[in-house]
């Protein structure tokens, strides 16, 4: 697993958010961003860029940092859409669904739970932002299957190229992953047209 013990730099990031007036401030914590009047905050902003550095197994650097910065502020602002989105259709996610996600997404990155939590805490990340982040986005699959499962379909064309490229998978699977694929377009034209439509403020 290629994951990083020290991020560093870390504090150039704080000084950019910091450098402007002190006004927009929540305990302690300078907002950057609204997002349909809800707070993206520079604890959040750096939060997230050192546990995606981890996760990736990028180092945050003098050259890459503002790079990195404005890719987290996208998918933070992503994210809340996301989340006002499944708000909206009462999505919940209960404990047995978020521990089977989150177990799957570490096996799939071959990441050790207990060595990830160490990393965070020496990197002082709380371990409550990475959860909220699975959260949301298994909270956002469920509403797309939600609203475009029995909408979507796959032809038996579709689904034959997909069994060329992938000879061991069942039939039942390639008609599965070709909904799949369906869906996640959906999904996709869904979030350009919610960020078409939202308020996004940067402060």
């Amino acid at each position: 697993m290629k994951i990083l013990f020290q991020i560093i730099l870390i504090h150039i990031i704080t000084i950019n958010y910091t450098l402007n007036s002190q006004a927009n401030q929540i305990e302690g914590h300078k907002i950057v961003i609204l997002v349909n009047d809800e707070m993206i905050t520079s604890y959040e902003i750096i939060q997230r860029m050192k546990m995606n550095a981890i996760i990736e197994g990028i180092e945050i650097t003098e050259d890459n940092q503002l790079l990195l910065q404005k890719r987290t502020e996208e998918e933070l602002i992503r994210e809340k859409l996301k989340y006002q989105k499944s708000y909206e259709y009462d999505i919940k996610v209960n404990q047995e669904e978020y521990i089977n996600y989150e177990t799957d997404f570490l096996e799939k990155r071959n990441i050790d739970k207990k060595l990830l939590n160490s990393i965070f805490l020496e990197n002082k990340i709380n371990y409550l932002e990475f959860k909220n982040y699975l959260i949301t986005d298994y909270a956002w699959l469920k509403l797309l299957g939600k609203l475009y499962y029995r909408l979507s379909s796959a032809s038996e064309i579709e689904i034959e190229e997909i069994i060329k490229r992938n000879p061991n998978i069942s039939f039942e699977q390639a008609k599965d992953f070709a909904i799949q694929r369906q869906i996640e377009l959906k999904g996709n034209k869904l979030l350009r047209d919610m960020m078409n439509e939202a308020t996004i403020e940067y402060k």
